[in-house]
Formats: structure tokens, sequence, C-alpha cells
């Protein structure tokens, strides 16, 4: 788990002297915080538009699989604040196999769930089925 935190730690750091050297290079004065705007910025609405795309389309399929993909995300990000709160207060080790653990659970558990709702789904397609067949007198 810190190995996978050091690695992306890295990696946000060279693309930072990347984009702090273009903009050098054309003259820009930027700060820090000018460039954490632009960045953050140009990246968020880039991300908006590839979600809202994303989402729109599967919204015509089930809106079950944006509460997942949503559901997820947050699960995900308290997964990782667990981690790096076990391994700040020294309450616990983090490891990326208690990460994996936990986002098993919650795929085993999604899974119970949406067996359940498929099956509940059928049952009521039957009925209203047998009922368009015999209808009351």
């Amino acid at each position: 788990m810190r190995e996978i935190i050091l690695l992306l730690a890295d990696v946000v750091n060279v693309w930072h002297d990347v984009i702090w050297k273009l903009t050098d290079m054309m003259g820009w004065e930027l700060t820090d915080k000018d460039l954490h705007f632009w960045v953050i910025g140009i990246l968020g609405i880039i991300g908006l538009i590839f979600v809202d795309l994303l989402f729109h389309a599967l919204a015509k399929w089930s809106i079950s699989v944006i509460s997942f993909l949503f559901t997820f995300a947050m699960v995900l990000v308290f997964v990782f604040a667990v981690e790096i709160q076990q391994k700040i207060m020294g309450s616990g080790n983090m490891e990326f196999a208690d990460a994996v653990a936990s986002l098993l659970g919650f795929f085993l558990f999604c899974g119970i769930y949406f067996v359940l709702l498929g099956i509940s789904r059928a049952i009521k397609r039957y009925r209203n089925h047998k009922n368009e067949d015999n209808p009351p007198a």
C-alpha cells in the first residue's frame, strides 16, 4: 500500500514538474496556486464531460449502474482514507491487501443485492404478465 501511494506521488510530482517547466518555457509567470487552478480546473472539466457522457449513456440502460459506480467511488475513497489514517495514527498496518479485502466485501454485498433485486423484478414481471393473461371478469 505504501509503495502504491509513493508511486502515485511520484507520478504526480513528475507531471507537476513537466507542466511547471512548460509554463516557464512559454514565459508564463504562474504561482503554484495558479498552476493548481488551471491544471485541476482543466482536468476536472475534461473528467466532467467524460463522466456526463458516460452516465447519460448508462442512464438509458439502468440507474442502478450509476448508483453502483457512484457508491464504488465513495467506498474507494473511504477505503484509502482508512488505510492512510491507520498509517498516520499507527492504529493498524497500511496494506494493499486490506484495501482489496474491503472492496471485495463491497462487491460481494452488491452482488447479493443485485441478485435479490433481479429476483424481485422477475417475480413482479411474472405477476404482471399472469394478470394480463387472466383479466378480472
